[in-house]
């Protein structure tokens, strides 16, 4: 594949990786790049190996076959913690968030310092970015509503200073005012220059925001692209992502 849509270097590179499930084999040669300061996106239905593909490059679900690189190093044998350590965060499908420690208290068990940013994340510029955080700041876990939990799944990744964002099914099961507040932070981070990974089914929405995308359908890239092709493109959504 030609690399003229990717003009930035890449921060992560997925290169034909095969990935099974004991004798289940879930994906077949899948290959994706993000490049540093993108916003990229992975489509497809439930069930073809966007969650798989996320396990295999946070080292959750080893790749058999192919290679993880992450700011030029492979990482595809590298324990979970130590992907983690490296600058790579994730915002896990069904949020994950402690339901008995405060809001606050699940932001700052996870910060690190990372020269990510010159600007690093604090607890006042999470608060800054989700308001609504900062007036329930002593509330438990499990006292947030479902789009204050995913507000704060967010905020605690960013408080461990990622070179990459990931959010798997970000906006899943909120009502769509919540999921606009989700939308409208990732425009915020990614003027900020943050680098993020994307897995949703809004494409109409991931549209704006992303400059590339990928679609996969069972296990296996079916189309790779940037925005405007992928516009134009609408039977490719009904397609491969049912919308």
């Amino acid at each position: 594949m030609s690399t003229a849509h990717h003009p930035r270097e890449a921060l992560l590179e997925v290169d034909a990786i095969e990935t099974a499930y004991g004798r289940s084999q879930v994906l077949f040669g899948l290959s994706l790049r993000v490049g540093a300061g993108e916003v990229a996106t992975l489509l497809g239905r439930n069930g073809m190996g966007k969650t798989t593909t996320v396990r295999s490059v946070l080292g959750l679900t080893r790749a058999q076959g192919g290679a993880v690189r992450f700011r030029g190093e492979r990482i595809d044998q590298l324990a979970p913690d130590r992907i983690a350590r490296m600058g790579l965060a994730v915002v896990p499908e069904g949020r994950q968030i402690f339901p008995n420690l405060s809001v606050t208290e699940n932001l700052v068990a996870f910060a690190a310092r990372r020269n990510a940013h010159p600007e690093p994340w604090t607890l006042e510029r999470v608060f800054a970015l989700f308001p609504r955080l900062a007036e329930r700041q002593r509330n438990m876990g499990n006292q947030l509503s479902g789009g204050e939990q995913q507000m704060l799944a967010i905020g605690r990744a960013l408080m461990t200073n990622p070179y990459l964002l990931i959010l798997d099914e970000a906006t899943e099961g909120l009502a769509p005012l919540i999921r606009e507040e989700i939308w409208r932070c990732l425009e915020a981070l990614r003027a900020q220059g943050q680098t993020i990974l994307v897995i949703d089914k809004y494409v109409r929405r991931l549209l704006p925001l992303a400059t590339h995308h990928t679609l996969i359908e069972r296990g296996r890239v079916v189309w790779q692209g940037d925005s405007s092709a992928l516009a134009h493109d609408p039977a490719l959504w009904e397609r491969y992502i049912g919308v």
